[in-house]
């Protein structure tokens, strides 16, 4: 190894090691895998458990093993086919997901081969969803780079998204009958969330209902099956449906509060800039609870709604329309509501025996809507 690529190993570890510990020296991981998987810094709210003597190295050992297990089921001997499914793995990402099914594995016997697999299992699934979405939305930067359909078009875009859907089922029948039935069923729910989007809610419908439950589909699902998989592979069957109900609430928790910071004037390390779902029409908690009290005869939220419904195209204009419902009430509500499923995924949380891991989860949930993750 150069002393660069050395030099860079050794940044990433201490990257690592300030949330708890650095990757087991004994991990038979090459250089690039290994500082990649010693960059991924825990969530605040897991801090408790990255400091904990036994819990921590454990973590830190199954997120290495679950970041080679990803680059080995992205592998292809065709150079474009490889690289396209790369893509996105090697950006990084907070990897939410699999340390959710680690952690989870903690209430019970611990991280084993099986739990690994569950957890590559949901971060390749995450990342097919993404590699769709940013096809659909157009969007021309998925965390801090261009998009896959930037750089090779649409259709090679949507086939490594499809070949990754793939690789994961691929992992989840080693699992067995269950797993699949399981992961089979949150596909649904994906697929489900995203054609309702599209749809949008039928006539009589309510607005937010339909948005709460097309978030359900898109983003809680696959948390809720995190939290179910750590539990059943990790020895803690009797668990499932507790750390299911968690993940389901945490999930929704989580995207309702990426809708607030869309117009807050925060940005996060994925390169999102504020506004970016205004200007794309998607139809978030704080846009839909400004037209309920622009529907109520709110003149302030008419004047804001004005705004939003407008040409988004310049940058003023955005800037002026992200500012308008920044500024109404309506945004500090849906920061009450992401507030609201983030405490009831802790009071799912009550049956759980105390210690390090509850601790973790609930803080989790906590750091979800300050957004220290």
């Amino acid at each position: 190894m150069t002393n660069e690529a050395a030099r860079d190993v050794t940044e990433a570890q201490s990257n690592w090691t300030s949330a708890g510990h650095s990757v087991p020296e004994a991990l038979d991981l090459n250089p690039q895998t290994a500082a990649l998987a010693a960059t991924i810094k825990l969530p605040a709210g897991f801090r408790a458990v990255a400091d904990d003597p036994e819990f921590g190295p454990a973590i830190s050992e199954g997120m290495a093993r679950v970041e080679k297990l990803l680059r080995d089921a992205v592998a292809n001997s065709d150079p474009l086919i490889d690289a396209t499914s790369r893509h996105l793995v090697e950006a990084g990402g907070k990897r939410i997901r699999p340390l959710l099914v680690l952690l989870s594995s903690l209430l019970g016997q611990g991280i084993n081969e099986d739990v690994v697999r569950a957890a590559a299992v949901c971060e390749l699934t995450h990342l097919a969803t993404l590699y769709h979405d940013d096809v659909m939305d157009s969007a021309p930067y998925r965390r801090g780079a261009p998009t896959a359909h930037e750089v090779w078009g649409n259709s090679v875009a949507i086939l490594a998204g499809d070949l990754i859907f793939a690789r994961a089922s691929v992992i989840g029948s080693e699992l067995g009958p269950e797993a699949v039935n399981i992961q089979s069923r949150t596909f649904e729910r994906l697929c489900l969330g995203q054609l309702h989007e599209t749809i949008g809610p039928r006539e009589g419908d309510d607005a937010i209902d339909h948005y709460l439950g097309v978030i359900g589909d898109k983003t809680a699902s696959l948390l809720s099956t995190s939290g179910r998989f750590g539990a059943l592979f990790g020895g803690a069957e009797e668990l499932q449906p507790i750390m299911a109900e968690y993940g389901e609430k945490v999930g929704v928790a989580f995207q309702l509060a990426d809708d607030v910071i869309d117009v807050t004037g925060a940005q996060e390390s994925s390169g999102k800039t504020p506004g970016t779902d205004l200007r794309e029409g998607v139809p978030t908690l704080p846009v839909l609870l400004l037209r309920q009290a622009a529907d109520d005869g709110d003149a302030a939220a008419q004047e804001a709604l004005a705004l939003v419904d407008g040409d988004l195209t310049s940058d003023e204009a955005l800037a002026d329309a992200v500012r308008a419902l920044s500024a109404h009430p309506a945004t500090a509500r849906a920061w009450e509501v992401a507030r609201e499923w983030a405490d009831a995924a802790v009071s799912a949380l009550a049956p759980l025996p105390d210690g390090t891991v509850k601790t973790s989860l609930a803080a989790f949930a906590d750091a979800v809507v300050t957004r220290e993750v």
